[in-house]
């Protein structure tokens, strides 16, 4: 019997070693709540991940992000993460800050100036949250979109942004059928972001008019966007289908001026940035690979009014 109950407890064991492992990489740094970090280890990563990582500590106390930004977005995703029912940060988040969590707070901030001070850019060589982040593998992943159940029979008209006289995919014909599944990440101006599968093997990212629908909408998410003007630095295609094919909407060239919105992984655990264009003439929104784009950084974390 007790041979029995030893290879049970291995075979347990074995199970949940791949379990642990993802674990591992739910965390940019699972141990900053323990551990004082030191300014060294924080140069082995890029400007833009300290972001990251600065949150994370404020993310672990239920910190309540800007809806539909990019960090809302990222610590969404985490499975640890549950954003706390008030959202008042000055007495539900930073009096629970421990010492030693404000400590690497502080070698977090003197990092990230003295890169800022030196003209480090954003994407700087060095270890990057989004390449690190392994997603789980399950089924369909963009972050912040989540599976609803909508009213079937209904053949909804799809825009790139949240209008009328927005650029339409599908030669201007792009629609949803609410027969198949549907996930939406929120509203925009009382227009639904959501993404479904195509009648070619694609998927589309595109906004419903609300008054298009009929019945009950299982999403009350009131989506916010960073809405900052970035660069484009290198030539590359922005797509609405971020998942699969990746099928062009245009080709944007270095220099030009884009909207910057917020930032998604897919299911291979892929980056891009949501931006918003113009599209043969038309307000258009849409994806490019991580790191097309000289994005303006927000200053992590939003510490105003709090003494430290």
């Amino acid at each position: 019997m007790k041979h029995v109950v030893r290879i049970l407890c291995l075979l347990l064991c074995l199970t949940l070693m791949p379990l642990c492992a993802l674990a591992d990489h739910l965390y940019l740094i699972e141990d900053s709540s323990t551990r004082r970090l030191t300014e060294a280890e924080l140069w082995e990563w890029d400007r833009e991940s300290l972001s990251y990582i600065f949150n994370e500590i404020f993310a672990r106390h239920g910190y309540v992000f800007n809806p539909g930004e990019q960090y809302d977005i990222w610590f969404r995703a985490m499975p640890w993460y549950t954003p706390n029912a008030n959202p008042d940060n000055q007495t539900q988040v930073y009096p629970y800050v421990t010492d030693l969590e404000w400590d690497n707070y502080k070698t977090i901030k003197k990092v990230i100036s003295q890169m800022d001070a030196l003209g480090y850019p954003s994407h700087m060589a060095g270890k990057r949250c989004y390449t690190d982040y392994q997603p789980p593998r399950s089924g369909w992943m963009l972050t912040g979109f989540s599976f609803i159940s909508l009213k079937s029979g209904q053949n909804l008209a799809v825009y790139s942004a949240p209008s009328a006289q927005a650029w339409r995919g599908a030669n201007g014909r792009a629609s949803v059928n609410t027969n198949g599944a549907v996930w939406a990440a929120g509203w925009v101006n009382g227009w639904l972001l959501l993404f479904y599968e195509t009648n070619n093997g694609s998927v589309r990212v595109g906004y419903v008019r609300g008054s298009d629908i009929s019945g009950r909408v299982d999403n009350n998410i009131q989506m916010q966007f960073s809405n900052r003007t970035a660069t484009v630095t290198a030539a590359c295609s922005m797509t609405d289908d971020p998942l699969l094919a990746n099928i062009t909407m245009r080709t944007l060239y270095s220099g030009e001026y884009v909207t910057y919105m917020t930032t998604m992984i897919n299911q291979n655990g892929q980056a891009w940035d949501y931006l918003e264009t113009q599209v043969d003439g038309k307000v258009a929104r849409g994806f490019v690979p991580h790191g097309c784009l000289d994005i303006p950084q927000d200053v992590p974390g939003d510490l105003s009014g709090y003494s430290i």
